[in-house]
């Protein structure tokens, strides 16, 4: 997937996997990455091999070295901004409480990782969908099937659909709080629901 306005050199983008096989699940930025994550639980966090460790011990392992890890740190090091909002429940799903643990992780690369209880989502009215925001002029919405799973990725460039949605992130990190005084507030270890 291109976005319109590319510079000459290709080489100032980034490019991020957003979870589909195939070149249409890839985006690319030049200065900002922003993801609103509005799900319960994701069916691909489920088949990570660090959730089963989170499910025994209550805490996400740190991986700075995976791949995704190592993308983003080069990307906020050269001082590109990734950034995601995650609407939490309460109380937290399983799928929730993992994320939350797993922020840390997140931060550690740079990203700036906030979290909103969904009804204060809900009070200022963010939508009820994942999607990202590159460099305020393309928004890739993730559409997931009833079973967690990322099924289609629809691609926005008209400018008033994209400028709607970087106003709703705009009022979802307005709303919010960093994920570490998150969980401050929810206490540093959560008794995982059987």
């Amino acid at each position: 997937m291109r976005s319109r306005g590319c510079p000459s050199d290709p080489r100032s983008f980034t490019t991020v996997d957003l979870g589909l096989a195939g070149a249409q699940s890839r985006a690319h930025f030049e200065h900002s990455a922003w993801h609103l994550e509005t799900r319960r639980g994701y069916a691909s966090d489920r088949e990570d091999e660090g959730y089963a460790a989170f499910l025994a011990t209550g805490e996400a392992p740190m991986d700075l070295d995976s791949e995704w890890c190592r993308n983003i740190r080069r990307q906020t090091t050269a001082g590109k901004y990734v950034g995601r909002v995650r609407v939490v429940d309460n109380p937290p799903t399983v799928g929730q409480l993992f994320l939350l643990s797993y922020a840390r992780c997140n931060a550690a690369t740079g990203e700036d990782v906030r979290n909103v209880w969904r009804e204060d989502a809900e009070a200022v009215h963010l939508p009820a969908q994942d999607f990202w925001i590159f460099d305020s002029r393309l928004v890739a919405v993730l559409r997931f099937g009833d079973d967690e799973v990322l099924g289609d990725i629809e691609i926005i460039t008209e400018p008033a659909t994209v400028l709607g949605y970087c106003q709703a992130r705009d009022a979802a990190v307005h709303a919010s709080v960093a994920a570490d005084e998150f969980a401050a507030q929810l206490g540093t270890k959560r008794r995982i629901p059987g």
